[in-house]
């Protein structure tokens, strides 16, 4: 394996690794805006 190839492929990880990591956070922040969750259905309703 050349050197520039193995240069590369620890600073591609790394940048998907922090891509991952922020979208992951801008995702449960997103969750987290919509305000308090609504509780589930009684199972009583989900039986007919």
């Amino acid at each position: 394996m050349s050197e520039k190839k193995s240069k590369l492929i620890p600073i591609l990880t790394g940048a998907i690794s922090l891509i991952l990591g922020v979208a992951y956070l801008l995702l449960v922040q997103f969750l987290d805006f919509r305000g308090e969750m609504i509780p589930a259905p009684p199972l009583s309703v989900l039986l007919f």
